[in-house]
């Protein structure tokens, strides 16, 4: 009888020790998780985000996959700051508002934030579709519009089934993951 005490209360112990793990884990986990998808910028992710009718967590994501929240960042093809606008694109959305930044405004978070927002929320307006959206986002409209066009490339006119450059299917996949990520991790 003794035993079969000392063997149960062995028991319970070893199974409290394996819930404390688990959460000692689970938080160890999400701890790692939130510092590998930070929230930075949150005051001009949020308001620019609901400006522009997008989720911030679909923000946070574009900035992540972008320049991983480098303000600084300059890619090869020219694009510059955290959403990675392109000065051509920069300029076109200005002349629609009248606004008159230089280039180097674009490494300015606020501006950089403001205008990456609205481009992409034109972009999903356009193609009612986020992936789709993101992918002109990344490889330009007039790329998109292409692709949407062929049938090898889209049976509906609206979906990309496939994407034939494999740096926006990349991009496009990263993206959709980290929104799926920020979404999950602070429930944006």
């Amino acid at each position: 009888m003794k035993f079969l005490k000392r063997f149960l209360l062995i028991c319970v112990l070893l199974l409290i020790l394996l819930v404390v793990a688990v959460l000692i884990l689970r938080a160890g986990r999400n701890r790692l998780q939130k510092s590998l998808y930070p929230l930075r910028y949150t005051e001009y992710v949020e308001q620019y985000a609901e400006e522009y009718h997008l989720e911030p967590a679909l923000v946070y994501a574009v900035i992540r996959s972008e320049s991983n929240f480098d303000a600084d960042a300059k890619s090869r093809s020219g694009a510059l700051g955290l959403m990675q606008m392109m000065p051509d694109t920069f300029q076109w959305l200005q002349e629609k508002e009248d606004t008159s930044y230089s280039d180097e405004d674009l490494f300015r978070p606020e501006v950089n934030i403001r205008y990456g927002c609205r481009f992409l929320s034109m972009m999903i307006e356009k193609y009612r579709v986020v992936r789709t959206a993101l992918c002109a986002y990344n490889a330009g409209s007039g790329t998109v519009d292409g692709w949407l066009g062929d049938s090898q490339y889209s049976a509906d006119g609206k979906n990309l089934d496939y994407i034939p450059y494999k740096e926006t299917r990349k991009y496009a996949d990263k993206v959709m993951e980290g929104y799926e990520t920020y979404k999950e991790l602070y429930q944006l």
